[in-house]
C-alpha cells in the first residue's frame, strides 16, 4: 500500500480507506475468536447429550413403543438387560466350584460401587436379585441384571450416564471371578451392546476430528503449495464447527432435538468438508482476481460477489435436504436433519465472513511462495488453451493461439469436439453401474455385525447363541386383554421360534420360561396382562422380524387389542419406519433441489439436466456400493437408513459441483455463447472443483475410523459418490450435454433466445 488509497488498474477504481477494511476484518476475526471460545466448550460436551439406543428413536405410535409404555405399568420402570455370560476356557462342562463362584458373583454384583459416584449397582436395578442361570448343556451360565433404563441412561448433573461405568464395574468383577475358576466372562445383552456403542462413539471428539483435520490439511498443502493458506481454511472450518456446537448442545440438552453419536460424527464431517469446499471456491476466484487487480481488497470484493451466489445455493440445497429429514418418524434420522443443517450454517457463515477477513489481512502474501501478481493472465489463458484443444469452438476468423492446451483446458477441448459421444458413453456406463442398485441389501444389521472390531457384547452374544436360546435376556413381550390372555398364551406356546411363554406375575425370580420360575397368578393392570417368551433367534435377526410380523397377524385373530413388543419388535419397527421415511423424504428432497436449481439458474432445462445427472450418479453409486459390500467386504447387510442418508448427501450435497460449474457457465454465456462459455467454465473451475471433491470424499472417508458398520458404509457411499460427481458427472456428462444442447440449456430464460 503506497498511500491512503489504492488504485485498481483494471477498472480505474479506487479503494477508499483501506485501513477501515483492515479494522473491519480484525473485528470479524475477534468476533469469531469469541464464538470459538464459547462454542469449543459446547463441542466438547456434545457426547453428554447423545442418545444411542435405537428404541428411544421410535415414534410413540410404533407398536413396540406402545408396549414399552404399557410395560412400565407392570414393572414400574423400563428394563434394560445387562447379561454376564461365562463359559469354560476349554469348552468343558462347568464344575461345581465354577458355578458356586458365579453364584457368589450374582450375590455380590448389586453391592458393587459404581465408579464416579456413591451409588451401587443395586440403585439402578429394577429387581433386587440377580439370577444365575446355567445352560442346559452345562457348559455356560448367565447372570441377568435388569437395569432401569431411565436411571442408567439419563445424564446426571455433570452430564455423565451411569450405564458405561456399570458395564465396566460388572465386567471387571466378572473377569476377576471367572479367572479364578478357569472361565471366560463377557458382558453382553442390550445394555452391554449400548455401552459398547457409546464407547465406540467416544472417539468422535478426538480421533475422528483429528483424523479429519489432518487429512484436509495434507490435501490443502498439496493443492495450495503454501504453508500458510491451508491453516486459514482450517481455521474457518474449526470456528464454523464451534458455532454449530454452541447451537446444537443447548438444543439437545433441552430435548428439542435428538443427538446420536452418528449424527454428531456426521455433523463434524459435514462442517469440515463443506467449509473447505466453500473455501476452495472462494480462494480460487480470489486468486484469479488477484491476477486482474492490484488491490487485494478489490480482488476480494469481486471474488466474494462472484462466489456468494453459488455458495449460498449450494448451502441451501444441503440445508433444505437435511431439513427434509424432519419429516422422518425415526428419531435418529429426524435428529440428523437440524443437527446437520446447523453445521452447514456454521460452515457457511465462517466461509463467507471469517475466511475473507483472514485472506484480506494476509493480502497476497498468504499465498506464499506462489504469490499471484496482477499480470492479467487469468481467464485469457484458458480461452487460448481451449482454442488450441478445440478448433471447432474457436470464434470464426480468430487467429490460432500460440498456447498449447494442458490439463482441464485439454479436457474441455475434448468435450467440445465430441459432446454427444461423451455424454452418451458416460450415461451408459453410469446406467450399467446403477443396474446393480437393486442388489443393495438394507434390511437391518444384526448386533453381531454392527461393530467392525471384536467387542465383549458381540462375543458374549455368540456364546449365548451357542449355549442358550439366542433371544435369552431380551424376551418378546405381548400385551393382551385379561379375558384373551389364555388364548394368546396358547398361541405363543405353539408358535415355532418361541420357547418358555409365560404371563408376567410381578414376583421376583428367574425370567419367564426359565426352569424354577414360580407358578403365580398373572399381574393384571388396567384389565391387561403382559406375556413374555424367549426367541430361538437373535432379536434383531431376519428370522425374528419374520416371526414378529407373523405373530402380530396371528394375534389379531385372537384380539385386535394385542400389542407385540420387546427388542425383536423394536428392530422390526425400526426397519418399517426407516422404509417409510425413505419413500417420503427422497422425493421431497428431489423436488426441493430442483426448485433451488431453477431459482439459481433462472431456467428449467438446465436444472432438469443437473437433477437427472445427479440421480443417475446416485444410482450408479448405490450399484457399485452393492457390489463392494456384497462381494468385496462381504458385509451381512446394511441399516435401512443407509440409503436415505446416502441419498441426502449425494443428491443435496453432490449437486454442489454442478452448481459451481453451471453458475460459472451462466456467467460466461452472455460474453462467449453457451458452448464456449461452458468449456471455459469447465477449464476454469476444473481444478478447484476436483480439489473440493477430493476433500469432501476424504472427510467422509474419515468416518471409517469409528469402528461401526453403519458409518463405514456411509463413508464409502458418500466418498465414492462425491468423487463420481466431481470427476465424471461434472467433468464429462454435464458439460458434454450442455454443449450438445446449446442455448436450449437455458430455456425459458433470455439466454436461450440469443441465437
Amino acid at each position: 500500500m503506497t498511500g491512503r488509497h489504492e488504485t485498481d488498474h483494471r477498472h480505474g477504481g479506487r479503494v477508499k480507506n483501506p485501513r477501515a477494511v483492515v479494522v473491519v476484518a480484525l473485528l470479524i476475526v475477534l468476533a469469531w475468536l469469541g464464538i470459538g471460545g464459547l462454542g469449543g466448550q459446547s463441542v466438547g460436551k456434545l457426547s453428554q447429550v447423545q442418545k444411542n439406543d435405537s428404541s428411544e428413536f421410535l415414534p410413540l405410535s410404533a407398536e413396540s413403543r406402545e408396549v414399552q409404555q404399557t410395560a412400565k405399568k407392570f414393572t414400574g420402570s423400563q428394563a434394560l438387560p445387562l447379561i454376564v455370560v461365562a463359559t469354560a476356557e476349554d469348552g468343558s462342562t462347568l464344575t461345581p466350584d465354577a458355578l458356586a463362584a458365579l453364584g457368589r458373583l450374582a450375590t455380590d454384583l448389586p453391592g458393587l460401587a459404581v465408579e464416579g459416584g456413591s451409588a451401587t449397582v443395586a440403585d439402578y436395578l429394577t429387581a433386587p436379585s440377580v439370577p444365575m442361570i446355567p445352560s442346559e448343556d452345562g457348559k455356560a451360565a448367565m447372570l441377568v441384571l435388569s437395569l432401569d433404563q431411565t436411571k442408567s441412561s439419563t445424564p446426571d448433573s455433570a452430564g455423565e450416564r451411569a450405564l458405561g461405568p456399570i458395564a465396566t464395574v460388572v465386567g471387571d468383577a466378572a473377569d476377576e471371578a471367572a479367572s479364578q475358576t478357569g472361565l471366560t466372562a463377557y458382558v453382553t445383552g442390550p445394555a452391554g451392546y449400548v455401552a459398547d456403542i457409546v464407547k465406540a462413539f467416544a472417539g468422535i471428539d478426538g480421533l475422528l476430528l483429528g483424523v479429519t483435520l489432518g487429512v484436509v490439511l495434507l490435501i490443502l498443502l498439496v493443492v495450495y503449495r503454501s504453508p500458510v493458506l491451508p491453516f486459514a481454511v482450517l481455521l474457518s472450518a474449526i470456528f464454523g464447527l464451534s458455532l454449530a456446537g454452541a447451537i446444537v448442545y443447548p438444543l439437545a440438552k433441552a430435548g428439542h432435538i435428538d443427538l446420536s453419536g452418528q449424527s454428531q460424527g456426521i455433523m463434524f464431517i459435514l462442517v469440515v468438508g463443506a467449509a473447505t469446499d466453500y473455501a476452495l471456491l472462494l480462494v480460487a476466484r480470489y486468486k484469479e482476481e488477484l491476477h486482474e487487480h492490484e488491490s487485494p481488497w478489490q480482488a476480494m470484493k469481486v471474488a466474494w460477489r462472484a462466489t456468494v451466489e453459488p455458495i449460498l445455493a449450494s448451502a441451501a440445497t444441503v440445508i433444505l435436504g437435511l431439513l427434509c429429514l424432519l419429516l422422518a418418524d425415526l428419531g435418529s434420522t429426524r435428529g440428523l436433519g437440524p443437527v446437520g443443517a446447523i453445521g452447514i450454517v456454521g460452515a457457511l457463515l465462517a466461509s463467507l465472513t471469517l475466511l475473507p477477513a483472514l485472506l484480506v489481512l494476509g493480502r497476497r502474501w498468504i499465498f506464499w511462495p506462489a504469490i499471484p501478481r496482477p499480470d492479467h493472465d487469468g481467464v485469457t489463458r484458458h480461452l487460448d488453451e481451449i482454442g488450441t484443444a478445440s478448433p471447432t469452438t474457436t470464434p470464426e476468423g480468430a487467429s490460432a493461439p500460440a498456447r498449447r492446451a494442458t490439463g482441464w483446458a485439454r479436457l474441455a477441448g475434448f468435450v467440445g469436439r465430441r459432446p454427444r459421444a461423451t455424454w452418451v458413453t458416460t450415461a451408459v456406463i453410469l446406467l450399467a453401474c446403477a443396474a446393480f442398485a437393486p442388489t443393495f441389501t438394507a434390511k437391518g444389521i444384526q448386533q453381531s455385525e454392527v461393530f467392525l472390531i471384536d467387542v465383549a457384547s458381540v462375543s458374549g452374544q455368540r456364546v449365548l447363541e451357542e449355549h442358550f436360546d439366542a433371544g435369552s435376556g431380551s424376551p418378546l413381550t405381548v400385551i393382551v386383554p385379561q379375558d384373551k390372555s389364555a388364548q394368546a398364551l396358547a398361541l405363543l406356546d405353539r408358535t415355532d421360534g418361541l420357547t418358555g411363554a409365560a404371563a408376567y406375575t410381578g414376583v421376583a425370580g428367574p425370567p419367564a420360561g426359565v426352569p424354577g420360575a414360580p407358578t403365580v397368578q398373572p399381574k393384571v393392570v388396567d384389565g391387561q396382562v403382559m406375556l413374555q417368551a424367549t426367541l430361538d433367534s437373535q432379536p434383531d435377526s431376519p428370522e425374528a422380524e419374520r416371526l414378529v410380523r407373523a405373530l402380530r397377524a396371528d394375534l389379531d385373530t385372537v384380539t385386535d387389542q394385542a400389542l407385540v413388543g420387546g427388542r425383536a419388535a423394536e428392530a422390526t419397527d425400526v426397519n418399517t419406519t426407516s422404509n417409510r421415511d425413505l419413500l417420503l423424504i427422497a422425493p421431497t428432497i428431489t423436488v426441493l433441489v430442483f426448485l433451488v436449481l431453477m431459482l439459481l439458474l433462472r431456467a428449467v432445462v438446465a436444472p432438469l439436466l443437473l437433477l437427472v445427472a445427479n440421480l443417475l450418479s446416485f444410482g450408479a453409486t448405490l450399484g457399485v456400493s452393492a457390489i463392494a459390500f456384497n462381494h468385496v467386504f462381504r458385509f451381512g447387510g446394511a441399516d435401512p437408513t443407509t440409503i436415505l442418508i446416502g441419498f441426502v448427501f449425494l443428491v443435496a450435497l453432490g449437486v454442489d459441483y454442478s452448481i459451481f460449474l453451471m453458475t460459472r457457465a451462466r456467467e460466461e454465456t452472455p460474453k462467449r455463447g453457451t458452448q464456449r462459455g461452458m468449456l471455459v467454465a469447465l477449464a476454469v473451475t476444473g481444478g478447484v472443483i476436483t480439489s473440493a471433491g477430493i476433500v469432501l470424499a476424504a472427510t467422509f472417508g474419515a468416518l471409517a475410523v469409528i469402528p461401526l458398520l453403519f458409518l463405514a458404509q456411509v463413508a464409502f457411499i458418500v466418498a465414492f459418490g462425491v468423487l463420481l460427481d466431481a470427476l465424471v458427472v461434472r467433468s464429462l456428462l454435464v458439460p458434454a450435454a450442455v454443449v450438445d444442447l446449446g442455448d436450449r440449456t437455458w430455456w425459458p430464460s433470455a439466454l436461450a433466445r440469443r441465437g
